[in-house]
């Protein structure tokens, strides 16, 4: 069982935090289908500017099963801190340190994974944070700012040393973005130069990838991220397939739907009618990317301007699926895996054996 200060997480899967996508509703989804962890959307560490809608919906946190983890951003140590002990008092159970986003509007603050230009900085915001809150910090970086200028393993000893119990390491530089290939090659240097838990991030995008990334890199955990969007049952399988060695069945259509149907209602009680059903729209475009006339779906799911039309459009859709087929497999792995293709023809897909 992995461990993060005194918490104890039910498995090593854990939900990247994702702006935008990674609110309550989706956290809770993902964590009911199998995340052992989820971290939740950054919240900026100016909290001057957190009297607005968006970072009212992003910061109650005591009505969440634990552990809760909450990850800030911002390049000041005595604002990070105290963004920090407010989070804990909203109910935050682990700070996350956002060193990892690659967004320019982030870089050009100095935060997210420009402060990895910045090592000296890097060790004053671990150390203010670490020593203004009671409860575990964890951070998330990348491999480096550029492929000419890879710290990671720097960054991440001076983390351990800093007082961080937990990394994600992205596979990835700052200037590649999510181009290429993750550098699993990296986040294994990074696993043998502390003790510390390590999460492996970048690219794992079905069960077997996520086998193939443990075993390579040596990390304690996987962390999902874009592949969840529109498929979170990825936990649930990934799961199943790390302790059995073989896939659970996909979830029949009736599941999908009840569940789909569960995030939309989620989201229009979070947001409020008009911008929940705003942000339903991308949700259910992942959700049906790869469906049956999902592309017709979408056109017309898009242009409903009330949540009744949401709901009933869902209901429909999935009634309709429901007379073609019994199962959906939204990843698309199981498929792609029962046609035995090659190994190259695997790789090339993302999708290793």
């Amino acid at each position: 069982m992995l461990s993060i200060g005194p918490h104890n997480v039910s498995n090593c899967l854990a939900l990247a935090p994702m702006a935008g996508v990674t609110d309550r509703p989706f956290r809770q989804l993902c964590r009911e289908l199998g995340a052992g962890l989820v971290v939740a959307e950054m919240v900026t560490s100016d909290t001057r500017l957190w009297d607005t809608q968006k970072s009212r919906t992003r910061l109650p946190h005591r009505d969440e099963p634990g552990p809760i983890s909450v990850q800030i951003l911002g390049n000041d140590p005595a604002m990070m801190a105290e963004a920090a002990q407010r989070n804990v008092e909203l109910g935050a159970q682990i700070i996350d340190i956002n060193m990892g986003c690659p967004a320019k509007k982030v870089c050009k603050k100095a935060a997210g994974s420009a402060l990895m230009q910045d090592e000296i900085l890097v060790a004053d915001i671990l150390a203010a944070v670490v020593n203004a809150v009671a409860v575990p910090v964890t951070l998330k970086i990348r491999t480096g700012w550029c492929p000419d200028s890879k710290n990671a393993v720097r960054i991440a000893r001076l983390a351990e040393n800093s007082g961080i119990q937990a990394l994600a390491v992205h596979g990835r530089t700052r200037a590649c973005r999510f181009k290429g290939e993750a550098e699993y090659d990296t986040i294994r240097e990074v696993v043998q130069a502390v003790s510390l838990p390590v999460y492996a991030n970048g690219d794992i995008n079905c069960p077997y990838k996520a086998k193939q990334v443990l075993e390579t890199t040596g990390a304690s955990g996987i962390m999902i991220g874009r592949a969840a969007q529109g498929n979170p049952w990825i936990f649930r399988d990934t799961a199943h397939f790390l302790t059995h060695g073989e896939l659970p069945q996909a979830p029949d259509v009736t599941e999908v739907a009840h569940r789909v149907t569960a995030h939309l209602h989620a989201l229009h009680q979070l947001y409020g009618e008009d911008a929940g059903v705003r942000i339903a729209r991308k949700h259910l475009g992942w959700y049906t990317q790869a469906l049956p006339e999902g592309m017709d779906f979408r056109k017309q799911f898009n242009q409903l301007m009330d949540a009744s039309a949401q709901h009933d459009a869902v209901e429909q859709y999935f009634l309709n699926l429901s007379r073609t087929t019994d199962r959906i497999d939204l990843g698309g792995y199981r498929m792609v895996h029962a046609a035995n293709p090659s190994p190259n023809k695997l790789r090339k897909r993302g999708l290793a054996a």
